[in-house]
């Protein structure tokens, strides 16, 4: 037998520098880690992948991540949806007649057994990832698409007669966070965006001068950070905004509260200017979401490490409980500042601020312990404030009673960010079956419903339903946001997977 070690010298044969069998067999059984024999079909273990996927239709012609998605106002079936991919496209979420055949969600996340919604208009001539979009109101005559080049480009809204064409372009800053429609009657057609060196520009759009198609009706620059959301009064005649320096700024963009008298006693160009000066306001971190009530009395703000604001606004008229606009469009996460402040006392959503309580802090909140990216008031009779946070929650607030916390729900989104609330709601003077539900989606990939009214489904934290079907777990795979107007009964998706969903939740 061979000693042991390699043979020293040259002139060894070759089977004396061969390990005994009985020495080799010792070795194998010493080393716990050779596993890489698969001989033993036994000993295999399959992990099994569950995958869901609960949609009626999708949209899978996207090559990168789905950034923003917007509804036509009187047409809920139509969407438009921007990308990573840089294209918006126009489609049609109508589901396909007939039985939806089972899912295979495989490398693809979409079944192949199921043919993808088609292009209804492709909106090309995008410098970068479109990151913010919307129809035009009243009527969606228009679809502006902006991107992280900070270009804007308006198109019309193809229909059966003329297809879509661009109607005209402007670059005046180097990145667009958000875009908004203005609501206001006397100004249709007219959108609103913030850009990342904190300034704020509104535009009206005139496809038939052909000279000037976009006109400039408004810039602002008070913020000195990243200007992050936006919310217009319900009247659209008031345009609040905030940014990541903690700062708010309502401002008015066509002089109706110069005209009413409501002015900035110092002269500037916002009515309400609340910042990082004032203690009360402050909020380290920076402010990440705005919204308005439906009366258009107060308009709630928030950021960092969960800290909200509540504001209220002057009322330059009584308008009809009106929800158009009153959502603002959120950015990434975190929380904010200010300078002004005032009484304790906080209004009820769906009741004017008198002008007493415009510009003074009606509330402070802190529920949740990471910044608060998505804000949304409910229609009336109901009075709350539901709020999402990057910690997975969401919590509602009652504003008839002092904005106290009427329900937390801790693990809304398992743990991943929440992207987006927003109640069911339907256009002035129809019935709202579904006022009592918010719509909710995060970065776990999940569609979620809830009942707000108290003492309902109190185990399941008032739950009526899931929709799963994107990737989840976290980034690259969960809803970066939602639509879901016609009364609620779609809500269609914008998926960081790259595909839009279509699901029927009635």
């Amino acid at each position: 037998m061979a000693d042991q070690g390699p043979p020293q010298q040259e002139e060894h044969r070759e089977d004396e520098a061969m390990l005994d069998p009985d020495e080799a067999e010792e070795i194998v059984e010493e080393g716990e880690d050779a596993a890489m024999d698969s001989g033993d079909e036994g000993d295999t273990t399959v992990e099994e992948i569950q995958l869901q996927n609960d949609s009626a239709a999708h949209f899978d012609v996207h090559k990168d991540s789905i950034f923003c998605i917007a509804q036509h106002p009187t047409r809920p079936e139509i969407v438009v949806t921007g990308g990573g991919d840089d294209i918006a496209y126009i489609w049609d979420t109508t589901p396909p007649e007939g039985p939806v055949l089972p899912a295979s969600y495989e490398a693809d996340p979409q079944p192949r057994e199921r043919k993808g919604q088609e292009v209804i208009a492709r909106l090309e001539e995008q410098d970068e990832s479109v990151n913010a979009i919307c129809f035009t109101l009243p009527k969606g005559e228009y679809v502006a698409t902006a991107t992280l080049a900070g270009k804007l480009n308006v198109y019309t809204t193809p229909t059966d007669s003329a297809p879509s064409r661009l109607v005209g372009s402007a670059k005046e800053v180097e990145e667009i966070n958000w875009m908004l429609p203005c609501p206001n009657a006397a100004y249709p057609n007219t959108i609103a965006f913030g850009a990342n060196d904190g300034s704020v520009w509104v535009y009206t759009i005139n496809a038939s001068d052909p000279s000037t198609p976009l006109t400039i009706v408004q810039t602002f620059f008070l913020h000195q950070a990243a200007c992050t959301a936006g919310a217009w009064t319900p009247d659209g005649k008031l345009l609040a905004t905030v940014a990541e320096d903690s700062s708010l700024y309502v401002w008015d963009v066509f002089g109706d509260a110069a005209a009413a008298g409501v002015t900035d006693p110092n002269g500037g160009q916002a009515v309400i200017g609340l910042t990082g000066e004032d203690e009360r306001f402050r909020v380290d971190g920076g402010l990440y979401s705005a919204a308005v009530s439906p009366g258009g009395g107060i308009v709630a703000v928030g950021g960092a490490e969960g800290h909200i604001r509540v504001v209220g606004l002057p009322r330059l008229s009584v308008p009809a409980n009106s929800t158009a606009g009153a959502k603002g469009a959120g950015a990434k996460s975190k929380a904010g500042g200010a300078k002004q402040a005032g009484g304790p006392k906080p209004t009820n959503s769906s009741a004017p601020a008198s002008a007493g309580q415009a510009s003074q802090i009606l509330a402070s909140l802190q529920a949740q312990s990471d910044g608060v990216e998505t804000l949304d008031f409910s229609q009336p009779p109901l009075t709350l404030l539901a709020a999402g946070s990057v910690d997975g929650s969401i919590a509602l607030f009652d504003a008839a009673h002092n904005f106290a916390v009427r329900r937390h729900i801790r693990e809304a989104h398992e743990e991943e960010a929440v992207i987006k609330v927003e109640f069911v709601k339907t256009p002035l003077g129809t019935a709202n079956e579904r006022a009592h539900t918010l719509t909710s989606c995060g970065n776990d990939g999940v569609v979620r419903r809830w009942d707000v009214r108290g003492g309902t489904a109190a185990a399941a934290q008032g739950l009526l339903g899931e929709w799963r079907g994107h990737r989840g777990g976290g980034e690259g795979g969960g809803i970066l946001g939602f639509v879901q107007g016609g009364g609620g009964k779609r809500v269609v998706t914008a998926g960081d997977d790259g595909v839009s969903l279509v699901f029927e939740t009635v």
